[in-house]
Parts: structure tokens; sequence; C-alpha cells
């Protein structure tokens, strides 16, 4: 556990850091069954992803005399371009854990900003154990990818942009969760707003742990799922327990449904990942309550492989 709670404050403290820094991403209207929505597109975010808000914000915050050593995280891949992105700026060597199947656009995108890549076997290592014994042997900082206050008060910012752009704060925001980070720091910034967490079906432990008040862990036998960015087996405690202060609730999607998302935002003008696109499932497969609250869909990353991007526009896969 951290030795401090994230905060709302700490989220306009981050906003302040990140002023110039990260792009603040268009708030998009669109229709769907004769009522107006809103897109927050973190698709379009520097590196492909919400991640650099979180990721520079807690790199700009370590100390120059522990910058040399470097910074250690691990990640499928947005994440990763997330923490180079933040690391190359500031001068800062950085060591990613990556899957070996993370997909090689993730792949591409993280050694081209000068990150070292370290993979590992998803089905059979531990990406914490070995990132930490990385970190430990050479005296770097470990930057989880959600774990982490300063992590979520950075995802957080996305939430004050959401505000600020629509003027006023939503009823509702519909957020794409794997540990919880993007959802947690939404939920500090906008107090008052309803927020839901969205899932793939068999991955959707945060919305169990927040219907049962307990962490429960992804199940050993979880089905395979296309959305690579959101297969955590298991959600941090600072992201529960903000959530769960928050009252958020979950809901999971099919790969069909996410597919089917991917498919809408292109029309859009979009380009957003599988695990980006659940927020925007839940919404269009009719997973949320039924009535006038005005919506806000978080996508959440958009780099996908070109070939299944491919292969999901014509309806293939």
């Amino acid at each position: 556990m951290s030795a401090k709670d994230p905060s709302y404050q700490g989220v306009v403290a981050a906003s302040a850091r990140l002023s110039g820094i990260v792009t603040e991403t268009p708030l998009l209207p669109f229709e769907h069954r004769g009522r107006r929505h809103w897109l927050k597109a973190e698709s379009l975010q520097q590196g492909g992803a919400f991640k650099y808000r979180g990721a520079y914000n807690r790199l700009v915050q370590i100390a120059p005399e522990n910058r040399p050593a470097g910074v250690v995280a691990f990640s499928s891949g947005n994440h990763a371009q997330g923490v180079a992105r933040a690391a190359k700026l500031l001068g800062i060597p950085a060591a990613i854990v990556m899957p070996a199947n993370a997909p090689a656009v993730k792949v591409t995108g993280t050694r081209a900003l000068g990150a070292e890549i370290i993979f590992y076997d998803r089905a059979t290592e531990s990406r914490e154990a070995i990132a930490a014994a990385l970190a430990a042997a050479r005296g770097a900082v470990l930057v989880p990818s959600f774990d982490d206050v300063d992590v979520v008060e950075g995802q957080g910012t996305a939430g004050l942009e959401i505000a600020r752009q629509l003027g006023r704060v939503p009823g509702r925001v519909v957020v794409p969760c794997g540990g919880g980070g993007l959802s947690a720091g939404i939920a500090l910034a906008l107090p008052g707003t309803q927020v839901i967490v969205a899932e793939p079906e068999g991955w959707d432990d945060m919305g169990r742990s927040l219907a049962g008040g307990v962490i429960v862990e992804v199940a050993a036998d979880a089905p395979a799922t296309a959305c690579d960015a959101l297969q955590t087996k298991r959600v941090a405690d600072i992201t529960f327990a903000s959530l769960k202060a928050a009252g958020a609730w979950g809901v999971s999607v099919s790969e069909a449904e996410h597919r089917a998302a991917m498919r809408f935002a292109y029309k859009l003008g979009l380009v957003v990942e599988p695990g980006g696109a659940v927020a925007l499932a839940a919404l269009l497969a009719g997973k949320l309550p039924d009535d006038d609250a005005e919506t806000v869909v978080v996508c959440s990353g958009g780099n996908v492989d070109p070939v299944h991007y491919a292969a999901v526009l014509v309806g293939a896969d």
C-alpha cells in the first residue's frame, strides 16, 4: 500500500504538471438510438493511449539524483509506450517488461522511443516478479501501470478535461478497466458522477470485486480475449478503494460487442483498439441503464495491430 491515498487534490496537482506536456484529447459528440452522447478520444493521446498522463506524472517527480539508474515498468504496450515517452523526454533510461505475444505495433512503438524491452511468457511467468527483480538489481524506480498513487492521479486528469470541455460534470462516465488506474482517477476527478467500469467477459474482476465488496482475481481459466491491454489478473487496493468509495459498478462485454464498437468508432473517424473500445461497446450493446443520464464514454487507446484491425473492419474477426 502507498503511504498516501490518491485524491482530487492530487489530480489537480497532476494537471498542473502535465500542462503543455500531454495532449488535451477531444470530447466528441455522437448519436445513438436517438440520444446524444460524448466520446473522450484518449486514443488520440500521444503514444496512442491515456497512459502517458500517469507515466509522466510519476516520472517527473523522481528526484534528479535517482534518474540515472532509470525506471522499470511492465506492460502489454500502452503503459510501456507512456513510460518510454516520458522517460525519453526527461532523459531517464527505461526498461519495459512486455509479453512475448504483445501486439507488434506496441512493441515497435516502445522500442522506437528508446526503451529496452525484456520479453516474458504471459502464461508461465510473472511480469511483476521479473520487473521487481530487474529494478532491484539496477537500483531503478519501479513504475507500475496502475498500482501507484501518482499514476492514478495522472490518469485522472482526463476526467478534469471532460468536465472542462463539457462545461459541467457529466451524469455518467463509462471507462475501460484493466487494473483500474484510469477509472479510479476519473472517479476522483469527477465526484458526483456515476462511474461505470467496462471489461471483457471473463476478465471482469473489477466489476465483480465492486459487486462483492472485496477484491477477486481473474479465474485461472479465463477465456481468450483480444483486449490485451485489459488482461490484468488482479486489481490494486488503491484503485478498488477509490472506485468503491465512488459507488462505481461494472459491466462486461463480449468479443463480438467490442468488435462492433471498433467498427462504430471507425465511422466516427477513430481507430480504437479492442480494450479501448469496451466502454463504447457497453453503451452500444445496451448494457447501461435506460435513462436520460448524460453519458461520456472513454475510448482509452488506439494501438491495434493493423492486420487484426482490418479483419475487424470487414467483419472477419
